[in-house]
């Protein structure tokens, strides 16, 4: 099933990079934020983390995760 996914991350970050491209392609709408480019995204990231720094922060439909468990 299709779903949308925003993922707050660094462009510098392998973990976020294989996210963003594994959840591509497993056919899902995917929103990429790099949250050193956007304070404001920054803090919505932390806000949805509760607080932690940890990369990436992947929300799919409301459901939010914090890093990236699968192949870098």
């Amino acid at each position: 099933m299709k779903q949308s996914v925003t993922i707050y991350g660094k462009d510098k970050c392998p973990f976020t990079r294989a996210a963003v491209d594994a959840l591509k392609e497993q056919g899902n709408e995917v929103v990429y934020i790099d949250v050193l480019k956007s304070p404001e995204m920054m803090d919505k990231m932390l806000a949805l983390s509760g607080g932690g720094r940890k990369i990436p922060v992947i929300d799919t439909d409301g459901e939010v995760s914090v890093g990236w468990q699968g192949k870098t």
